[in-house]
């Protein structure tokens, strides 16, 4: 296995392959963790994302996120790239039959040749509506959904992990493509709108999208962190002005991260430049 992908966004780590647990509590918990991974079912997991793209699920979807469907499999994405890296090889055949079906998923959003859909890899329910209507700069949908780029960062970040851990090349590929998506809903917004629409919860959307240009030199992909950098919370604290009272911490911690990842990117050009 290369570790090509890890290697250009975290330099200074070593792969998740070259460690063995032994014998004690963290090799419990590691075990116990693909115990349960290995209980869920990947055609119900993949559900919403199938139903997204106009294909008939293969079995029905898990009902407990009602609302915010699809954001889970993005999570379980991850868990397995995560434990394929360390050896395991049902995750690994279970992370690479995910991607064998998003792939299906995504060439069926390009086949509707709508505007929103291209590149499109989300489960997020009634995408056709939100997305539509999103990319005009009508928020109306979008408001009244749960949480949108909060649920589909989960799919980035485990697209993202397929490729980063396993260097899985249709991980890499599904991961680009959606966030050209992201590049390209976004592009007609103005900035004034962007700041509006990051009220709602996005996640890590600024952080993965810096990840994707640390691992690939594209700057369009920078450029759109950047535009997912939410001011009105961002500006003040970077001024050292305290204003988290009363603010939800998984709401607004992902956002200082995916900052910092972007100002350590800006600092490494600086470098580059000088």
């Amino acid at each position: 296995m290369t570790t090509q992908a890890q290697d250009k966004l975290y330099s200074d780590e070593f792969p998740l392959g070259d460690i063995e647990l032994l014998d004690g509590p963290l090799k419990k918990a590691r075990d116990l963790n693909i115990e349960t991974l290995l209980k869920y079912d990947c055609d119900r997991m993949l559900a919403p994302y199938r139903k997204e793209a106009g294909l008939e699920p293969r079995k029905p979807t898990y009902p407990n996120w009602d609302g915010l469907d699809g954001h889970v499999g993005g999570h379980y994405l991850s868990a397995l790239a995560i434990n394929a890296a360390t050896g395991n090889e049902e995750c690994r055949r279970r992370m690479e039959y995910m991607l064998e079906e998003l792939n299906l998923c995504a060439e069926a959003n390009d086949k509707r040749n709508e505007p929103w859909s291209r590149n499109y890899v989300g489960g997020f329910p009634g995408s056709a509506k939100l997305w539509s209507t999103f990319r005009n700069g009508d928020f109306g949908t979008y408001f009244g959904s749960w949480a949108p780029f909060y649920n589909l960062h989960k799919m980035f970040a485990g697209l993202r992990d397929s490729w980063l851990y396993c260097d899985n090349a249709t991980g890499r590929r599904l991961f680009l493509k959606f966030c050209d998506w992201a590049v390209d809903i976004t592009s007609g917004l103005s900035d004034e709108q962007m700041e509006q629409m990051l009220g709602n919860e996005h996640g890590g959307m600024n952080e993965v999208l810096a990840d994707a240009y640390a691992m690939t030199g594209e700057k369009k992909y920078l450029d759109c962190a950047r535009r997912f950098t939410h001011r009105k919370l961002l500006n003040p604290m970077e001024q050292h002005h305290d204003c988290l009272d009363n603010m939800h911490a998984n709401t607004q911690i992902p956002k200082v991260v995916g900052f910092q990842r972007i100002s350590e990117l800006d600092g490494d050009n600086k470098m580059h430049d000088a």
